[in-house]
């Protein structure tokens, strides 16, 4: 595996208070206190799998719906857990869904998820969606990023499949959100340890992403875009 998802990330006004208050719990995620000195507000589940939920401060409100979302499973049944969102501070949302199984809400900041109707044993992370309008593409390139294969694939969708066991499914789905300006959440990659980070960027760059200014100065790490210009961080070999 050359580049893995190690890191999903949203800017928020309230960034520590958004993981503290309504993500930790509603995930029943962790939050790593050491890293709120950086501005970070770091989340883990609790039961190691290698990923991570990062909140990063911005002073930019949200304007347009996400390009990427999250799904989660209920611990019990969809009404309850969705009443348990409600209490934390998440409210349903209509984005013209019409009349389908899982239930659409916004965080308390309106960044939009959904509760999927049945439990996934031990999982409440079941999900990241990133719109695509071109799903066979996306999930190719993604596919190479991540190191992640292709579990289906049909005309308007195709979903990816994290290797460990009880791992969300990468899905890359038809309908594609406005851009206006940088992404609002974005994922990020990393070589394995001893990996070649400039080989990876080189190879991603090939694969179809480009190389894209949001600022970024001085930092170890390569921004670049997807396909359809979704944003992507390369990390350092970790």
């Amino acid at each position: 595996m050359a580049t893995r998802l190690t890191s999903i990330l949203f800017d928020a006004l309230d960034w520590e208070g958004l993981a503290r208050r309504f993500w930790s719990p509603a995930l029943g995620w962790e939050l790593a206190e050491e890293f709120l000195v950086h501005r970070e507000a770091v989340l883990r589940p609790p039961d190691g799998k290698p990923i991570e939920l990062i909140f990063l401060p911005t002073d930019r409100p949200k304007t347009t719906k996400n390009r990427l979302h999250l799904d989660l499973a209920p611990r019990d049944d969809q009404a309850t857990a969705v009443d348990r969102l409600v209490g934390l501070g998440a409210r349903p949302l209509d984005i013209g869904q019409g009349n389908v199984p899982w239930v659409v809400m916004a965080d308390p900041e309106g960044n939009e998820f959904c509760v999927m109707p049945e439990p996934a044993g031990d999982s409440s992370l079941v999900g990241v969606c990133l719109d695509a309008a071109d799903p066979a593409l996306m999930g190719q390139f993604w596919s190479s990023a991540t190191g992640w294969p292709i579990e289906t694939a049909t005309p308007g969708h195709v979903a990816l499949r994290a290797p460990w066991a009880g791992g969300p499914a990468l899905s890359m789905g038809p309908e594609v959100a406005p851009k206006a300006g940088k992404n609002r959440g974005h994922l990020d990659v990393a070589p394995q340890p001893g990996g070649d980070h400039a080989a990876e960027v080189e190879r991603l760059l090939t694969a179809g992403a480009r190389r894209v200014d949001i600022g970024q100065r001085g930092v170890p790490w390569v921004v670049l875009a997807d396909p359809e210009e979704n944003e992507f961080c390369v990390l350092t070999p970790r």
